[in-house]
Order: C-alpha cells, then sequence, then structure tokens
C-alpha cells in the first residue's frame, strides 16, 4: 500500500487521516505529548480550561456527515451560552445560544474530538519532524537529532506555515506561496476560583481592550465544576508582547478583565497563562490547501482559509480527496 507520512495531529491532520485511512498506510507525527493542536484542553489542579479553540460552528454539509458520528456518541454537544458583549467596559448587547442555531465543544474538553479521531490511527507523540529529504523516489524523514523517521510514498504537512516553511526542501514548488502567510499570537489567560463568581454571562465578546475573548470555561457541557474562566488576548496585542515577561502579562490582562466585567479576579487560586504563536490568519479565499503529484507532497491547514474549525477540516478534507482522485488510491490498493 502507499506509504503516507502525516506531520501534525490537529484536526487538518487527523481529518485527512480519516479520509486516506484503509487506503494508504498512514503515519502522524505530532510534536506535543497529545494530539489537537489548537483545539487543545489544559487540565491542571482542580480545574479544566478549552485554552486554544472555544467551540465550532458547522456550515458545510461534509463537515455535519463528518461530526455526526461525534455527536451521536456524546463526544460533541451543544453550549447553549448566556453571550454577551462590552464595549468601552458597558454591557451593550446579551443574547443566549440557541439549539436551533448550534454552537458546538467537545466533550469532556475540546481535545475529546482529536482523540476520538485519533484513537484508531498511527500517532508518533513527541515527535518532532526536522528534515525531509527525497532518496530513490521516497521521503526520508529525521527528528532534530537526525533520527531517521522512515521513507515514505507521500508527505502531507499540516503543521502553521512558519513552522513548515522550516521543514519543507526550497525545490518544492509551492514553498514561496506558503511565505506568503503570516499567523498571528494570541494569549490564553486560565484562571480557577474557589467559589463561584456572580457573572450574568457564560461567553463574552470584548471590544476596545487588549482582550478579546472571556468565557466560563466550567459552563460547558461535561466539564468540572471548579469555576474555571479563560480569557483569550486581541491578536495584536499578543505580537506586540509576545516575548515579554509572563508574570506581567498575566497581572496585566487579569486586572483589565477585572475592570471590564466589573468583578476582582485578584483572588484567583489558579493563575496560568500560555503564548499561541501561530493562533489565527485573516480569511483568505483562493486555494484550500496546495498538492503536487510530482514530488508527492502536500500542505494544508486552517490557515489556508480562517481561523476557524471548520475551516481546518475543509483543508484537510479537499486535500485528501483530491489526493485519493489523482491518485486513484482505492483502485490501487484493492479497495
Amino acid at each position: 500500500m502507499t506509504s503516507i507520512a502525516i506531520i501534525g495531529a490537529g484536526l487538518s491532520g487527523l481529518t485527512a487521516a480519516k479520509i486516506l485511512e484503509g487506503y494508504a498506510n498512514i503515519t502522524i507525527f505530532e510534536k506535543s505529548r497529545g494530539v489537537s493542536g489548537r483545539m487543545s484542553t489544559r487540565r491542571s489542579e482542580a480545574y479544566s480550561f478549552d485554552h486554544g479553540a472555544q467551540y465550532f460552528k458547522v456550515k458545510s454539509d461534509e463537515f455535519k456527515e463528518f461530526i455526526t458520528p461525534m455527536i451521536l456518541d456524546g463526544t460533541i454537544k451543544t453550549w447553549d451560552a448566556r453571550l454577551v458583549e462590552f464595549k468601552n467596559r458597558q454591557l451593550t448587547e446579551r443574547q443566549k445560544w440557541k439549539q436551533s442555531d448550534p454552537y458546538y465543544v467537545g466533550v469532556p474538553g475540546m481535545n475529546s474530538i482529536a482523540k476520538h479521531l485519533a484513537k484508531d490511527l498511527s500517532v508518533c507523540l513527541n515527535v518532532c519532524v526536522k528534515t525531509l529529504k527525497k532518496n530513490n523516489n521516497k521521503w526520508q524523514l529525521k527528528d532534530g537529532s537526525d533520527k531517521p523517521l522512515g521513507e515514505y510514498d507521500w508527505v502531507i504537512s499540516t503543521i502553521p506555515p512558519e513552522q513548515a516553511l522550516k521543514v519543507l526542501p526550497e525545490s518544492i514548488p509551492f514553498v514561496e506561496k506558503i511565505s506568503d502567510f503570516k499567523m498571528k499570537s494570541c494569549f490564553a489567560l486560565m484562571l480557577g476560583f474557589k467559589k463561584i463568581l456572580p457573572l450574568e454571562f457564560d461567553a463574552a465578546v470584548v471590544h476596545g481592550e487588549d482582550i478579546s475573548w472571556i468565557s466560563v470555561d466550567s459552563s460547558k457541557p461535561g466539564r468540572n465544576k471548579n469555576f474555571s474562566l479563560l480569557v483569550h488576548s486581541t491578536n495584536q496585542w499578543a505580537d506586540e508582547h509576545f516575548e515579554d515577561n509572563r508574570e506581567q502579562l498575566i497581572e496585566l490582562l487579569r486586572n483589565q478583565t477585572s475592570k471590564v466585567i466589573n468583578c476582582d479576579l485578584s483572588n484567583a487560586t489558579h493563575q496560568v497563562m500560555h503564548g499561541w504563536r501561530y493562533a489565527n490568519i485573516e480569511k483568505r479565499s483562493g486555494e484550500t490547501h496546495y498538492l503536487d503529484n510530482n514530488q508527492n507532497i502536500a500542505v494544508c491547514g486552517d490557515w489556508f482559509i480562517q481561523g476557524r474549525v471548520e475551516s481546518a477540516f475543509i483543508s484537510g478534507f479537499e486535500m485528501a480527496t483530491n489526493l485519493l482522485n489523482s491518485l486513484n488510491l482505492g483502485e490501487k490498493n484493492g479497495k
């Protein structure tokens, strides 16, 4: 069977693997200790935080079909949150998300979706692919210690563009195109409390501040009920302060959040910040992936479209579908 190496175990990589599964031998390499990419969940002390993607919606029929089994088995549920908006530190809008226009989350964490998709796949964790080299029509992969990771007929990169440029050989035709993609940073402030805070919302969009989003993560279905608050910074502020002292940034964002919601957050018993170097990208139109049948290499990721969950799915789905069609893998492998 055709052998394929996929770099990255976020939703794009896992989607591609599920489409190609059965038609090829798939091996996924993930540099982190777990799958999920930015659909991550961090459990610390008595608290749980979805510190990356907060929720997702469904627009395409393909994505709806893809997630339906996970809805049926309870891996995905709707989050019927009370949403508010703050402008100039004033609450300006209030609404309740409805099941007729569902906002979905993974249960008991956003990373549950990736774990579900990966459970029957060959995933190598804590492995960072550093180099790709072609030898006798096979791609040779090596890690940072120059340790061989095997030879493959095809390689699919699903990592952020800035990281992909460090791995992909310059001879790949679309490498120059990838350099045009610039992702933006984001900070995730995670606050845990011993007591429930008297907030009249579960999620808040914030305008005119260094923070853009606040959510009571413990309000999501299937969560640990210990009160947990998640705050996202704006992309611009994170880009400007990404190398700054994290303790100082925690204090700045915590104090600003306190002022926005008019609630003192200084008594949080758990205060941790995570920096997402490659968190988001402005909405784009055009190609959803790159695929080269001459050199047997492809690239996909949400950054082709927009920093959204469904964008990650679409890019991985369309790339894998096109790969199957162009190679007739099903016919080639007797399927």
